[in-house]
């Protein structure tokens, strides 16, 4: 079947913003038992996610790690900027500015949407990228 790919749209301004939404994704997914890869676009945002979803709730822990980390094959999620990792997971959460060349081999892509206007117009590209390959797509606004 063809990955379902969805964006969601948030009124934050920042990085933090946009993070923060991909955290209750992560979340989210995790709660109903997928395994998620989340990518973003170089290592410094990788350990920033990788904090974040430490602290971005109180009481929540959830678990995740790095591909290099020894128990990666376990962890239910990864974090990551360059190749998909040797898992099979189901969502992918995309922080990139770049649709990732593997997005296909998951059956579900989330798009986070927030931040500034440059942010926001490579989300447009990306959108139109899949648009144009024919992937269903739906957006969700969502309130900060």
């Amino acid at each position: 079947t063809m990955t379902r790919v969805d964006f969601y749209v948030s009124p934050g301004q920042t990085n933090q913003a946009r993070w923060q939404v991909a955290c209750r994704i992560a979340e989210k997914a995790y709660l109903q038992k997928h395994r998620i890869y989340i990518h973003t676009n170089n290592a410094e945002q990788t350990e920033q996610i990788d904090k974040m979803l430490w602290i971005f709730k109180a009481g929540s822990f959830i678990p995740h790690c790095q591909p290099h980390e020894a128990h990666h094959q376990q962890a239910a999620i990864l974090i990551g900027h360059d190749s998909l990792p040797d898992m099979a997971p189901e969502v992918l959460i995309n922080l990139a500015d770049e649709v990732p060349t593997f997005f296909s081999r998951f059956e579900r892509v989330a798009e986070v949407v927030a931040g500034d206007e440059q942010i926001r117009k490579t989300a447009r590209n990306r959108f139109k990228y899949y648009r144009e390959r024919g992937y269903p797509l739906e957006t969700h606004q969502l309130n900060s």
